[in-house]
């Protein structure tokens, strides 16, 4: 059985991870740790300390009427991304362990375009603008 690094839960939410193929679970946000646990499978956990986030990205859509899902980037293990029934709710709890300018938009479709078409252009005339 796994041991919650939690000590008090503040939201426990169905929730989806998508580390691989999705896999449905509970997303756990408590005082110590984002804890992502499998329904199926309890050998299947991710639990992420509140030291080791470095960034929340949210993706957000419709002037955030709509934030189908969310990852966590740590300082040394990657990028992990969810999503849940009621991701503001998730986005909030998480506000309280880690600092606002932490909790950050995604770039949309259009400005990843953007940048791409501007390193292009740097790339084949070799000048920063």
């Amino acid at each position: 059985m796994v041991q919650s690094l939690n000590t008090k839960v503040d939201l426990a939410i169905d929730a989806t991870s998508y580390l691989g193929i999705g896999e449905y679970g509970k997303i756990m946000i408590g005082n110590k740790a984002f804890e992502f646990y499998n329904d199926r499978d309890i050998n299947k956990f991710i639990q992420i300390p509140w030291e080791e986030v470095d960034f929340v990205v949210a993706s957000v859509y419709l002037k955030g009427k709509w934030i189908p899902r969310y990852a966590i980037q740590t300082k040394k293990n990657g990028v992990y991304s969810f999503s849940s029934k009621q991701p503001k709710k998730v986005l909030r709890a998480i506000g309280e362990y880690v600092p606002a300018d932490h909790l950050v938009r995604s770039l949309t479709f259009f400005q990843v375009v953007k940048r791409g078409l501007k390193s292009w252009k740097v790339k084949l005339t070799g000048k920063k603008q």
